[in-house]
């Protein structure tokens, strides 16, 4: 026993040794490296935790913070207003960010088609959308859904439609608002896909052809799996733009500077634009902070169940 134990212990303390040796032979690559972690550690970490932290005070920004324990998340899971907040954020998950990965994903399999040419063109086209700024973009789409003078609804008398109140209708709004987020983010998802189909081997399928595969048997046993990584990827981050969605839905539907924060009945109103209003609006920012950390679980919850549901480690 009593040699085992000094065994172990010389076996414990040549590790240590070893440690170190390593440590002193990469002193200067951690140097090189060390910047990225400092402003990590600065601008990534020390928010969230000062986020978690400040959910437990009552503060308005200015005064003193008050301890008030769980109060604010009491408050958050009886406060109807917020949870409308994550349906509507969910709503346009559904709407506008499904509907994007699905277009982006058959524009990437026709571009990458062989019957295509000028797919320079496409790709640039596609994507200048995701270049301009989203202000920017809903500054001219606010032109495009007017009621009266509209582009949209001048198009639409052509083949005898009425004219819609596309942004001030509580039914129109949030549809109006997914177009946007779809036009705007197809062609990057397109992209990413195109990549991945650009980056699998073309002998795959030729030798899968030669072994009397039929073009959808390829597509579904062979383009699909080698895609799956990719796929996940980008609609993990898809989940995560589409929990924070902002700038899109607070310049549609009310605006900063509005007295009714989502528009009509609160259509439009996210979550991302309620956690503005409870912080910079109404000085809140402790029960913004719980919101803030409602949305980040809620965010990793519906990245964990779109994980399992594909049934592999996005690291596979």
């Amino acid at each position: 026993m009593a040699t085992t134990s000094v065994s172990v212990e010389q076996q414990r303390a040549a590790d240590r040794g070893s440690t170190l040796r390593e440590v002193k032979r990469n002193f200067w690559a951690y140097i090189f490296i060390s910047p990225f972690y400092i402003l990590y550690a600065i601008f990534g970490m020390f928010p969230l935790l000062y986020g978690v932290w400040l959910s437990f005070f009552k503060w308005d920004g200015i005064s003193p913070m008050q301890w008030i324990g769980l109060r604010n998340y009491t408050r958050l899971f009886a406060d109807d207003i917020w949870w409308y907040a994550v349906y509507n954020t969910i709503w346009l998950f559904f709407g506008a960010t499904v509907p994007q990965l699905t277009i982006a994903l058959v524009l990437a399999f026709i571009i990458n088609s062989n019957y295509i040419r000028g797919k320079d063109i496409y790709r640039a086209a596609f994507f200048s959308p995701f270049v301009a700024s989203s202000v920017a973009i809903s500054i001219v789409f606010l032109s495009i859904f007017g009621a009266r003078y509209g582009l949209l609804n001048y198009a639409l008398s052509f083949v005898g439609l009425g004219p819609i109140r596309w942004l001030e209708d509580a039914a129109w709004i949030k549809p109006s608002i997914a177009m946007v987020i779809i036009w705007q983010w197809t062609g990057y998802s397109m992209i990413i896909f195109l990549a991945s189909l650009q980056s699998i081997n073309a002998e795959l399928h030729e030798a899968a052809k030669v072994d009397g595969a039929r073009t959808r048997d390829v597509f579904w046993h062979i383009t699909m799996p080698l895609m799956r990584p990719v796929i996940l990827f980008q609609v993990i981050l898809s989940i995560i733009g589409a929990m924070q969605n902002f700038d899109i839905p607070v310049m549609l539907a009310g605006g900063t500077q509005s007295s009714s924060p989502g528009g009509t009945d609160r259509a439009g109103l996210v979550a991302m634009v309620q956690l503005y209003w409870t912080a910079f609006k109404y000085g809140d920012f402790g029960y913004a902070a719980a919101m803030a950390l409602i949305l980040f679980f809620l965010i990793l919850i519906f990245s964990v169940m779109y994980n399992r549901w594909q049934g592999r480690n996005p690291t596979d």
